[in-house]
């Protein structure tokens, strides 16, 4: 998969700290303009849908139980491979100070109806729900967030970095 950008968080001094990897798959399903994102109150932002690949499970296993359970999908089909987005951020959680998170992003077709959420507790906690937006409007939200916002999550930089890009080489102009 090809890779569309590596960053690493500026709080970090001392990249060689203990790191974990986490794989992580994100999917991008589009109507036209629209696009189903996760909206996290907590936050204030739109991300993709999408979460940890757990051990011994493949990525597109991965994509498909996060697209599931975050936003009720059903008829799940990968379509093809976007891109990769990896990023060296804090963690803090012992043993680790780091994590490597490398996000494979892939373009999916789902049925029409959306099911209900199967949210886990913290996601709950965060206000999060499935939306259709116009993919626009929620870079433009998601600008906003960056610029104003104090309460704004660590990922939102990966988020909107990845919907321009699908503006860029998904959605026709």
């Amino acid at each position: 998969m090809r890779l569309l950008k590596q960053t690493q968080h500026p709080d970090i001094i001392n990249n060689t700290a203990e790191t974990l990897l986490r794989n992580a798959a994100r999917a991008i399903v589009l109507r036209g303009n629209d696009i189903l994102l996760m909206y996290t109150h907590r936050y204030d932002d739109y991300s993709l849908p999408g979460g940890g690949v757990n051990q011994g499970e493949s990525i597109i296993d991965a994509l498909k139980r996060e697209l599931h359970e975050e936003t009720g999908a059903q008829q799940i089909e990968v379509m093809s491979e976007f891109g990769a987005y990896f990023e060296l951020r804090p963690w803090n959680k012992a043993p680790f100070e780091l994590v490597q998170m490398n996000s494979y992003c892939f373009v999916c077709n789902i049925a029409d109806e959306l099911h209900t959420p199967q949210f886990e507790q913290h996601e709950i906690n965060n206000g999060m729900r499935p939306v259709w937006i116009n993919i626009h409007c929620a870079i433009k939200h998601n600008l906003h967030t960056l610029a104003t916002s104090e309460k704004k999550g660590i990922s939102i930089e990966r988020e909107t970095f990845l919907l321009q890009t699908i503006v860029a080489e998904l959605i026709k102009k």
